[in-house]
Parts: C-alpha cells; sequence; structure tokens
C-alpha cells in the first residue's frame, strides 16, 4: 500500500496483542450502531460513527481504546459496537463477556473472505464449533493508506 500525507484520525494498530491470542472479556461495555449494506458492503459506515461519535462526546464517554466490532446480520445491515468506558444513553448498548479467540489478517478488504475461510479452519481445528464471531476494521481506509497497512483482527467468542 502506497502511504499519503493524509491527516490520520485513528491510532496506528499494534497487532501483536491480538494476534492468535485467547483473552477474558467480563462485562465489556460498548455502543450499537447500524450500518446499511448492500450485499454485504457498507454502504453509510462513515456517517454512522460520525453520529456515534458525537453522541459519545456528548455523554462524556470515552472510546479511545479503538474497539469497533462488526456484526454482520444480513446482505442489508451490519451492526457495529464501539468499546466505551461509560453508559452512552442515547445509544443502545451491548454487554460482551466470556472466552475470545482473535486472530490478525493484513491486505485489502477483498480478502476478507480468505480471512474468514482461513478463520473457521482455524477454529475448527481448536475444537471450536460455530462460534460468533466479530471483524475489527482497525483503522479506515484513510488511515490505512496513510500507514501503509490494513489489518483486520477477526476475533470469536469461543466460551
Amino acid at each position: 500500500m502506497e502511504t499519503t500525507n493524509e491527516p490520520i484520525c485513528c491510532p496506528k494498530f499494534d497487532p501483536i496483542p491480538w494476534d492468535n491470542i485467547h483473552f477474558d472479556w467480563n462485562d465489556k461495555l460498548f455502543v450499537r450502531g447500524s450500518v446499511c449494506t448492500f450485499f454485504y458492503m457498507p454502504i453509510n459506515f462513515g456517517s454512522v460513527m460520525q453520529k456515534m461519535d458525537k453522541k459519545i462526546r456528548e455523554a462524556g464517554a470515552d472510546w479511545s481504546e479503538g474497539i469497533c466490532l462488526s456484526d454482520q446480520t444480513s446482505k442489508w445491515n451490519m451492526d457495529i459496537y464501539i468499546s466505551v468506558d461509560k453508559a452512552v444513553p442515547s445509544l443502545p448498548q451491548k454487554v460482551l463477556t466470556g472466552k475470545f479467540y482473535s486472530k490478525v489478517y493484513e491486505g485489502p478488504f477483498k480478502d476478507t473472505g480468505k480471512w474468514c475461510k482461513d478463520f473457521d479452519l482455524l477454529l475448527a481445528a481448536k475444537g471450536y464449533i460455530d462460534p460468533k464471531i466479530y471483524h475489527w476494521y482497525t483503522t479506515c481506509p484513510k488511515c490505512a493508506k496513510k500507514y501503509g497497512k490494513n489489518y483486520v483482527v477477526l476475533i470469536a467468542l469461543v466460551g
């Protein structure tokens, strides 16, 4: 990927702490937004993120941890969950608790299907049957271009 002089809005992502690891979340708080998709391709992701950011800031909450999980619910909808440090009354909430496994992938978004197949095989080899899987697109396309890397973390709820 070529780099640009565009301003950076996403923090630089360190893949090492998230690659091929098991971890626990205990009452991890997220707020939820809904993105329209067309055959799984997001249409209004940026505007949904801007609206959610505004509501998070108005509530005095912090999402600098940068975790934003995507849950593709159909060809036409994707829910996104942003990790926050406190409740945001104007947004629906989701609390995640459990044992998780994550794997980091790097490359263009068009490789997402390949990554999902690889992750499914990896999960099956570990004995995890049909776990709930979230995608974490760690940077926006502009920042991925700026950094020269596009990391995506696949996270499975495994217990």
